[in-house]
């Protein structure tokens, strides 16, 4: 067996590679476990809000993309927008983040092994990976929204209410606004983000099962810009999106991004939420507090999830749902509070 690590961290994507980058600065042994081969693409809606793109620049990150205003809520003849306050948002392709991520984890020394890891046992002193050789002080679950280290643990809560998905394409079409617009249907949300100068990534959140061109028929004037021949990804999908975990901090093991808990994608704080989640994590192993990670993550996460919990269940009763969108738009000054208050 090797030598412990001081770090293990399972998953390398966004919330994987923050934390490798945090825990190398901390001056920590860190190594990763991620079997894809990079980029690692998934189904995302790829706008970053300003406090990502802030994280990102932190890290001394730069990550190529189309500038963000703001958010627009759009419903028929209804729209409410507002501007971001405090700098720009980021329409990035997640191939583009997941790439500059990586190559700073490299550059930082930290070796990025292709194992996949679904087991894991843990000690009073550390965590070992059985088969593997690999053993920690601590062990990051980083590996996603259905996350094998958390199933494998017994830390994952049984979900209520309708499962929701989210599915992305993009299109060879020019942006037309530098807003990511919100098209709100009778049975899904529409995400368009500018992505470059002739790119714009068109996002699917909804609790209907049905193929995404279907899903996009129920919003007529948007496909009518989006000619199917100028799609140029195959479709890609992900969910049910809510996941719960008991707990961030269990034992030597400690949970981060979508493997924490993951409300729903209608607010777009994934990165965002990964990136501040990363950071106090590796701020607590550093100073000897891990037991104080799970307070951090929760007061640092907890405004995002009370807001995305309302809207989602709103969304789900159908006495609400119609009222979301014309609410906003008599109330501008609430909305635009609320997009910079997740800003």
């Amino acid at each position: 067996m090797s030598r412990g690590h001081d770090l293990l961290i399972v998953g390398g994507g966004p919330a994987g590679l923050a934390t490798a980058l945090h825990a190398a600065r901390a001056g920590l042994d860190t190594v990763i476990a991620e079997p894809r081969r990079p980029p690692v693409d998934k189904a995302c809606g790829e706008g970053l809000m300003p406090g990502a793109v802030r994280a990102l620049a932190a890290l001394g990150l730069e990550v190529p993309g189309h500038p963000l205003t703001g958010i627009r809520y759009i419903q028929g003849s209804r729209q409410v927008q507002a501007a971001f306050r405090h700098g720009p948002g980021l329409g990035a392709r997640r191939t583009d983040l997941h790439s500059a991520l990586h190559r700073a984890v490299l550059d930082a020394g930290v070796p990025v092994l292709p194992l996949r890891v679904e087991d894991v046992r843990q000690d009073t002193t550390g965590v070992t990976v059985p088969g593997t050789g690999l053993r920690a002080r601590w062990l990051v679950a980083a590996d996603g929204l259905h996350s094998p280290v958390r199933r494998s643990l017994g830390l994952e809560v049984k979900t209520r209410g309708a499962p929701r998905y989210g599915l992305r394409q993009h299109y060879a079409v020019p942006p037309w606004s530098p807003y990511v617009e919100v098209h709100w249907g009778a049975h899904a949300e529409a995400y368009v983000t500018p992505l470059g100068p002739a790119l714009v990534g068109i996002a699917l959140l909804t609790a209907r099962r049905a193929p995404f061109t279907t899903q996009l028929d129920g919003f007529p004037e948007l496909a009518a810009r989006l000619p199917p021949e100028t799609a140029v990804t195959p479709v890609r999908g992900a969910g049910p999106l809510r996941q719960r975990a008991r707990t961030r901090a269990h034992g030597r093991v400690l949970l981060v991004g979508d493997a924490a808990g993951y409300v729903d994608a209608l607010t777009g704080e994934g990165v965002s939420l990964a990136l501040t989640g990363a950071e106090a994590l590796v701020a607590n192993v550093r100073r000897g507090t891990p037991s104080r990670y799970e307070t951090d993550w929760s007061r640092a996460t907890r405004r995002h999830r009370l807001l995305t919990d309302v809207l989602v269940r709103a969304r789900q009763q159908p006495a609400l749902a119609p009222h979301i969108m014309p609410t906003a738009a008599r109330l501008p000054r609430l909305f635009a509070a609320a997009v910079n208050a997740l800003a």
